[in-house]
């Protein structure tokens, strides 16, 4: 696994191809965390280290708005849904929240959304405060009252369905009692275990000798997750409701009205909380709830604000991933000091060469520790990290710190020096002009990087072949009976001619072997979108995928094109991948890349003739005016914030372009719009005032 500096380099410093570069890196290594810590519930770094990640590319998205990826962790919420349970398509999506880690932070988010609402300075505008739980975000539908169905919040998208496991839930109500329950109403909240009955669970785990969990978060998740209800009904989980998901009437008008009404139905919630009417008030709540965090009965790690009036946050709509009427203050990280035994390096699927600290293992907020990321060489020379020197970390969670700073040297310690061979091919390893990090040249013929590649062709947003693990493709590697993807849907045929079949091999058995043929033979047919990330192509993530798959519609179409764009970066296959929204040079540069090298082109070739690529499904289109059109928005608007234009034309169907080609249906000028009205005049693009925008999308004659 590859782990990169939340700060690495001042954003203010960074070139557009370096931004570009950290951008698509924090796209991949932000995804990896993702679905470690809402998947297989085993993050494997703290807290206050995936914050400090996703603030940076946060800070970056910000300053180059122009270099914003498709595959961005802006745009995505937690992980895909986990094997063993049915999915659920979630009416509403579960959306996460964006994150405030200082003063500054949340006076920035309360300016925003006064901006976009063009409230005067003397406007109220009342926020709703609570404690932010760490634990398992469940959706609960109840349908005439009666708890129909409970999903996990999953990817936001799609969860996956745990009623029987909620159903053990004493605080989860099964029929809702009191006033006015519609007839469909989904209750959202966090499934989480008291610090107490964590403590008792884990001792009685200890005496009978089974394992126990690190933190009461993945003690909940873990327990809400199993196949068998009765292990569920087992462990002490609680539920706290604290939103509302699809509702087949108005339940209130604002959130505190809702609030009362969720515990007039009989649900427990999340305490104390508050209304707040300003900055000072908001803030008041923050260090009260800090100082009070320990006393608490359950663990928290921050308090969220939202918009208080639901009329309001109708207009706010959301932004990306997260709702704009929402923000999560976090706590700070806690610290520790240790030693630092020796660095060891890692190489990942891109060839990325990546310091890990070895620590003399330290408690930090009550959880052992013994490794840390040092993300690349500049931060190791930036903070002058040796091994054997004196060292703080840093966590807010249960898993692998971050190293703050070095306090002391050790004696005739000299500054690291990064390899330039890879540890594991011996080929050169070479950091290019823009580039953070250092990366093995050896390519395929590096047995690290093969075999990376090959654990993400089969990882479960890919090809997601059951059976076929990481230590099973590690073996299969090894042996070369498996050497490119190929490969895997020839197995079967192979093992008929083996000597050793793989059912007479140490640990597989004739169902073991004939279940691992089936999971592989079931995945023949895949869709494009999985197809394409399924390659493992720099830069490419699922969203990037999905929009490549959505462009091009099928598989044979996109490899002609990104053939043409490889041979020719000015012709026009170049220039309409560029002209992609959100995929710019840097990504369509990876794709050249790929495509450029004959090899590449061998294996992709070996794979399409194994198996057959679906079609991509066709964008849904609203019957509004403006569904499916391309739009681009200019100048002032006075009804409204360009933003809430911008997120209405979205919410009816239309996609928002920043920059006015030949495909743009409207250009919405507004007052003092400048080059965007030219250039749409000289390409005859039709030229929308705002009245008549207005007009078209509330259907009235202009």
């Amino acid at each position: 696994m590859s782990l990169f500096s939340p700060e690495s380099l001042p954003v203010e410093r960074l070139t557009d191809d370096e931004a570009a570069g950290e951008l698509a890196r924090l796209a991949v290594l932000i995804a990896d965390h993702d679905r470690l810590y809402h998947q297989l519930d085993k993050p494997q770094i703290s807290d206050a280290e995936y914050d400090a990640l996703v603030r940076r590319n946060t800070a970056i998205e910000a300053r180059y708005p122009a270099l914003v990826r498709a595959d961005s962790p802006s745009k995505r919420v937690g992980a895909a849904p986990a094997a063993g349970f049915r999915k659920i398509v979630h009416t509403l999506p579960m959306l996460s929240l964006a994150n405030a880690f200082s003063e500054e932070d949340v006076a920035d988010f309360l300016a925003r959304l006064r901006r976009f609402l063009s409230l005067a300075e003397g406007d109220e505008l009342a926020l709703a405060a609570e404690p932010k739980i760490d634990g398992l975000s469940c959706a609960l539908r109840y349908v005439r009252g009666r708890l129909d169905l409970a999903a996990t919040r999953g990817d936001g998208a799609v969860g996956e369905d745990v009623t029987r496991n909620v159903l053990t839930i004493k605080d989860v109500p099964q029929c809702l009692a009191g006033p006015q329950v519609p007839e469909l109403v989904e209750v959202r909240g966090e499934v989480y275990m008291s610090r107490a009955d964590f403590l008792a669970m884990n001792r009685t785990r200890a005496a009978q000798g089974g394992e126990v969990f690190a933190n009461p978060r993945n003690a909940a998740a873990g327990s809400l997750r199993q196949l068998n209800p009765a292990v569920t009904a087992g462990r002490p989980l609680r539920f706290f409701a604290y939103a509302l998901g699809e509702v087949s009437e108005p339940v209130a008008a604002t959130h505190q009205g809702m609030r009362q009404r969720l515990a007039a139905w009989g649900f427990v919630l999340n305490e104390p909380a508050c209304t707040c009417l300003d900055l000072a008030g908001i803030l008041a709540y923050y260090h009260q709830i800090e100082a009070a965090r320990t006393e608490l009965p359950f663990d928290i790690d921050g308090v969220v604000y939202k918009v208080d009036r639901f009329d309001l946050r109708d207009r706010l709509g959301m932004v990306s991933r997260a709702p704009r009427w929402a923000i999560a203050h976090k706590f700070p990280a806690e610290q520790a000091r240790t030693r630092l035994l020796k660095i060891s390096i890692q190489v990942g699927r891109t060839g990325a060469l990546t310091p890990v600290a070895e620590l003399e293992p330290v408690t930090v907020g009550g959880v052992m520790v013994s490794r840390a990321t040092l993300h690349n060489e500049d931060e190791i020379a930036r903070k002058d990290v040796r091994p054997g020197d004196v060292v703080v970390v840093q966590r807010a969670g249960d898993v692998i710190p971050q190293i703050v700073q070095s306090l002391a040297h050790a004696p005739d310690s000299e500054p690291y020096v990064m390899p330039e061979s890879c540890p594991e091919c011996g080929s050169r390893a070479v950091r290019e002009e823009g580039e953070v990090v250092r990366r093995c040249t050896g390519g395929l013929v590096c047995p690290a990087q093969a075999l990376e590649r090959l654990r993400h062709f089969v990882s479960r947003d890919a090809f997601d072949i059951e059976g076929l693990g990481e230590k099973i493709i590690g073996e299969f590697c090894a042996e070369t009976l498996i050497e490119k993807p190929g490969d895997i849907f020839r197995l079967a045929a192979r093992d008929q001619g083996c000597l050793t079949p793989l059912r007479k091999r140490a640990g597989w058995g004739d169902k073991s072997a004939s279940n691992l043929f089936a999971a592989i033979e079931a995945r023949r047919q895949i869709g494009l979108s999985r197809f394409i990330f399924a390659l493992g192509i720099r830069q490419i993530g699922q969203a990037t995928a999905r929009l490549l798959a959505r462009t091009y519609g099928t598989y044979a179409a996109w490899r002609t094109a990104m053939l043409a764009a490889a041979a020719d970066q000015e012709g026009q296959a170049w220039c309409e991948l560029t002209e992609i929204d959100q995929i710019g040079p840097a990504v369509a540069g990876d794709l050249a890349e790929f495509f450029g090298e004959a090899h590449n082109i061998e294996v992709l070739d070996d794979l399409a003739r194994e198996v057959t690529v679906l079609d991509a499904e066709s964008p849904k289109i609203t019957d509004s005016a403006v569904g499916g059109k391309i739009l681009v928005f200019t100048g002032t608007l006075a009804a409204m914030s360009r933003s809430e234009a911008k997120a209405r034309a979205e919410a009816l169907g239309a996609k928002v372009a920043g920059s006015v080609s030949a495909k743009t249906d409207y250009l919405i000028a507004g007052a003092d719009a400048g080059s965007k009205a030219t250039k749409a005049a000289a390409l005859g693009v039709t030229v929308l005032d705002e009245q008549e925008w207005l007009a078209l999308i509330e259907g009235k004659p202009s």
